[in-house]
């Protein structure tokens, strides 16, 4: 797939409209019967789809050793944003967040999509999975009031470093590369700007800690800010109720 290309700008500017309108959505149902009916449903969809993409590429007609298993983070995210729409168990939502928004969105603006013997499929199931687990978390983020915290932050930072030593496991036993920590993606990707294999990887490491720190701290500072707000009109009450008394 050409980046940028008729396709890839249709399939972006589809995804900001979802984003935008699922938001809406969520906004509106939040709190009501419907939430977790539509969530479980979209976590049903998305494991299903989740398991049968990972399956098809497994079938020998679409064997490839470089990406057939499922060992790119892409594909534990896949399984991750299932989990939190159908339990929105908090470490889910964290990984969902902090992966969805970075690492996903790598795989969105800059795709590495090759086609082999069945294009319009293959076509659907990598972009219906990419934006699903971007959409995820923004709904849960900006539409179902799901806030991200420092605990998640460290949660998924840990997740993410412990599934690259498994990458890199695989990598060393297959020869493939997957979660590209073999060499770089052969297409243009935004890992050029980092430098060659392995400094990249460093600069990886580096950039994701300070930027999902980033994505966590206006959160908890507003937290932090409406605690000590509660607290104080608290207090005043009970000085109100207290001068009442006397």
């Amino acid at each position: 797939m050409t980046p940028y290309g008729a396709e890839h700008i249709a399939v972006l500017g589809l995804t900001v409209v979802l984003a935008v309108v699922l938001v809406m959505v969520a906004r509106r149902i939040r709190g009501s019967v419907h939430e977790d009916r539509l969530l479980r449903t979209a976590g049903w969809v998305m494991l299903a789809v989740t398991v049968l993409w990972t399956v098809w590429g497994m079938m020998p007609g679409q064997w490839n050793i470089d990406q057939s298993l499922p060992f790119q983070f892409s594909d534990a995210m896949r399984f991750i944003t299932a989990i939190a729409l159908l339990t929105r168990a908090g470490w889910a939502i964290a990984i969902c967040y902090f992966w969805g928004l970075t690492l996903n969105l790598q795989s969105v603006i800059t795709p590495d999509l090759n086609y082999f013997d069945y294009p319009v499929v293959e076509f659907a199931a990598y972009w219906f999975l990419h934006i699903a687990a971007l959409v995820a978390p923004i709904v849960f983020v900006w539409g179902l009031g799901y806030r991200p915290t420092w605990r998640g932050y460290g949660v998924a930072y840990a997740a993410a470093i412990g599934w690259a030593l498994v990458a890199i496991g695989v990598n060393a036993v297959t020869g493939a590369n997957y979660a590209y920590l073999s060499h770089a993606p052969e297409g243009p990707s935004a890992l050029d700007l980092l430098g060659p294999w392995p400094v990249y990887i460093l600069w990886e490491l580096l950039i994701v800690a300070v930027v999902w720190a980033l994505m966590t701290w206006p959160w908890e500072a507003r937290g932090r800010s409406v605690r000590q707000d509660e607290t104080i009109g608290t207090l005043r009450t009970l000085r109100r109720a207290r001068s009442a008394l006397t």
